[in-house]
């Protein structure tokens, strides 16, 4: 049987972001921040309907630029594209151009001379998607760069936040592991502090880098400081392939100093909800009575990515100039 055709309306925030990129949580003020978690619940309706696409970019082409590998948030941005209506194409690195030495400026330049509405980057470089940005008439958005920021990663985490607790202001959030490698830290700090939460770091002293003081967070090598009557506890994945050396003894240690168990987990709020951006290394960040317990809403997290990647491609698309999204 198919399914009825019926038409919502979906009323949007009537208010565009102020510049045409997302190149990361930096260059955000706290409204924009708001704005597009306010229009991630919007979004997120529209991903629990039966007919889950609205007409909002049809006749629009946003192109996947990926130079790293990805699962959760290719796969989000290509699912919220198409329920956006875009025309959606991936660029796969490993049979294009670059392979034969093209540089990622003129891949840039030979796809903007198609016509694509917007490109989403990851690459490995900092600074990539601010290259591009420079170059591109395309509105560019960040989906990973180097060691830099996640934005997407850190929007989505704070709508999750947001949706199981009612608010970010306040909140102490706790947030261990590799903190050097970390690009999802980097925007998560960014994000949390303009949202005025009491943000707390943790991880082995050679996994800290120097100056998160200055973003008036909390650094610590003790865990369980930094779990104590903590709201939030985010872990972050150990970065093996970006690491050159020992930092620390084995991941067996690193489980047993830094790792989130049950017994750890006692230290924080009896309504902590636990996080993390994936992929898991269970039994090294994480055991899985934890990764799969009643405090866990990593897959919520998952989910929620997809409305707020729908919701940064409608705003730079100029969502603010539409009152409502009609399905």
């Amino acid at each position: 049987m198919s399914a009825p055709t019926t038409t919502t309306e979906v009323a949007l925030p009537a208010t565009a972001l102020r510049g045409k990129d997302l190149l990361g949580i930096a260059e955000l003020t706290p409204e924009e921040i708001l704005l597009i978690l306010d229009t991630t619940e919007a979004m997120k309706e529209i991903s629990q309907r039966q007919i889950k696409k609205v007409p909002a970019l049809r006749g629009r082409t946003v192109v996947n630029l990926f130079f790293e590998p990805s699962t959760r948030t290719r796969t989000s941005f290509e699912i919220a594209e198409k329920r956006l209506s875009a025309d959606t194409l991936g660029v796969a690195v490993a049979s294009s151009s670059v392979v034969k030495g093209e540089t990622l400026v003129d891949t840039a330049r030979n796809i903007e001379a198609m016509g694509p509405s917007m490109i989403v980057l990851r690459h490995a470089s900092s600074g990539a998607p601010h290259l591009l940005a420079r170059i591109c008439r395309s509105p560019i958005i960040n989906a990973g760069d180097g060691l830099h920021e996640h934005p997407t990663q850190a929007l989505l985490d704070a709508f999750t936040i947001r949706e199981r607790k009612g608010r970010i202001a306040g909140l102490k959030v706790a947030i261990v592991g590799d903190l050097l490698h970390s690009r999802v830290l980097r925007s998560n700090v960014l994000l949390l502090t303009k949202l005025g939460a009491d943000v707390w770091v943790c991880g082995p002293r050679t996994l800290i880098p120097m100056g998160l003081d200055q973003f008036g967070v909390h650094t610590t090598t003790s865990i369980d400081a930094a779990v104590e009557g903590a709201d939030v506890v985010m872990m972050l994945r150990i970065q093996l392939e970006r690491m050159e050396g020992g930092f620390f003894p084995s991941l067996r240690e690193y489980f047993t100093v830094f790792g989130m168990t049950e017994a750890r987990l006692r230290r924080a709020k009896p309504d902590v909800i636990v996080m993390h951006p994936g992929p898991i290394n269970r039994g090294v960040e994480i055991s899985s009575d934890v990764a799969d317990g009643p405090y866990s809403v990593i897959l919520d997290q998952v989910a929620n990515g997809v409305a707020a990647r729908m919701a940064v491609l409608y705003l730079l698309a100029g969502g603010g100039a539409h009152d409502e999204v009609v399905a």
